[in-house]
């Protein structure tokens, strides 16, 4: 699967950098050819002979160790290698290569390469959401350098939340796709939705729903990869869109409604994964509504059905659409496709363990319009989002998709 691919590890200092060990020998066994670089901090973790075992390469650690040789190790690894995996990749090493600074031979090297570079962050999750933090990422990604993102769960130091390094299952499948990249949508425009909405009832108060936007997010940057011009149409969300997406946010079901007509005229394929909000408020009060009794009662009207409309006028675009249940999961997702004219369904129940809205994993089943039910097991929202597009375009062609 990755025979002769040249790839270079680098570890830093960090606690999951005995997890880069399982990494290599993972990679290896793929037939991938591995050289490692640690930096200083890093060989206070693991021991060089470790990687090197593993290997069977030299461990590179020291900037000026091949001066004896026609090239310095940053310029000859930097050359060598066909992609680049930082993993973990600390807060610093990411804030150094955002900086321009190459004072070790990691952030050297990485300075040096014409190779991609993947960094798979991991450290404690208040650092990783620090400003700054998330400032340098998204700057890095602006200049093409390639994220896995960390994991939710309980860290070395004891906390508990996003930071752990992405399970090396999800890194090594980034890296099989790296190698192995499609780009099947090349020349198509894919529409996607992501995110709730929120429907005010008064200037500090409004109904909405759990949605992260997570996975229309996960699938705009599959899409993205694969070639596709992407309009994402987000609520309103906390987490950075990919980049190269023609970005469009929103807030309220009719914002999202007027949008998404506006852009479906010029796409090819619609996938429908926001969690858009039935109901609105009928009456908006214009200043703050006063506890002035022990109950308040609102009376609500239905919003657009977004998704119902495009079936209505899709002619012979592709639509796919998002069933977000909690029982009952095989009728209501087919039922849905029945009455919105939908070509998939990707229903999962939001009610079980690491698929809920704000998860980093999902699952669930792929419903398709000739019948068939496919078992989409439980991965990243990225990988997932990837599996996705495999199965939706196996059974779809090109040339069916509507061109203007």
């Amino acid at each position: 699967m990755l025979k002769g691919k040249k790839i270079v590890i680098g570890v830093t200092g960090g606690i999951a950098a005995y997890k880069a060990a399982e990494l290599t020998s993972r990679l290896i066994k793929l037939g991938a050819k591995i050289k490692v670089i640690m930096t200083p901090n890093a060989l206070n973790f693991v021991h060089p002979l470790t990687f090197q075992t593993l290997s069977g390469n030299p461990v590179y650690h020291d900037t000026f160790g091949g001066v004896e040789k026609w090239e310095l190790d940053h310029i000859s690894l930097a050359k060598w290698a066909d992609l680049f995996v930082v993993a973990p990749a600390t807060a610093n090493i990411l804030g150094k290569v955002c900086s321009g600074i190459a004072d070790d031979l990691l952030s050297t090297t990485i300075m040096a390469t014409p190779a991609k570079v993947l960094f798979a962050p991991a450290m404690n999750t208040v650092m990783y959401n620090n400003p700054i933090v998330q400032r340098n990422i998204r700057m890095l990604k602006e200049l093409g350098y390639g994220f896995i993102a960390p994991a939710k769960g309980r860290l070395a130091c004891g906390d508990v939340g996003e930071g752990k390094l992405a399970d090396i299952d999800d890194i090594v499948d980034e890296i099989v796709r790296f190698f192995h990249q499609k780009e099947d949508l090349k020349g198509v425009r894919v529409l996607v939705t992501a995110g709730p909405t929120r429907e005010p009832i008064d200037p500090v108060r409004f109904i909405s729903n759990p949605s992260s936007g997570k996975m229309g997010y996960a699938i705009a940057e599959a899409c993205l990869e694969r070639g596709a011009v992407v309009d994402l149409v987000t609520g309103p969300v906390s987490i950075e869109p990919p980049a190269g997406a023609n970005v469009y946010k929103v807030e309220t079901a009719i914002e999202m409604y007027q949008k998404v007509m506006e852009l479906f005229p010029l796409c090819q394929m619609v996938i429908k994964s926001a969690a858009v909000g039935d109901y609105r408020p009928k009456v908006f009060s214009s200043q703050k509504i006063k506890k002035d009794s022990d109950k308040l009662v609102l009376e609500l009207e239905r919003n657009p059905d977004i998704l119902k409309e495009l079936g209505r006028i899709k002619e012979n675009r592709i639509l796919v659409g998002f069933a977000a249940e909690t029982e009952k999961i095989e009728e209501y997702a087919r039922d849905k496709m029945l009455k919105k004219n939908l070509d998939f369904v990707f229903a999962n129940l939001v009610s079980e363990p690491e698929t809920g809205f704000a998860e980093d994993t999902n699952q669930g089943i792929l419903f398709t319009r000739q019948g068939e039910s496919i078992a989409i097991p439980l991965m990243s929202k990225k990988a997932v989002a990837h599996r996705l597009m495999d199965e939706i375009l196996a059974r779809v062609s090109i040339s069916d998709f509507k061109k203007d």
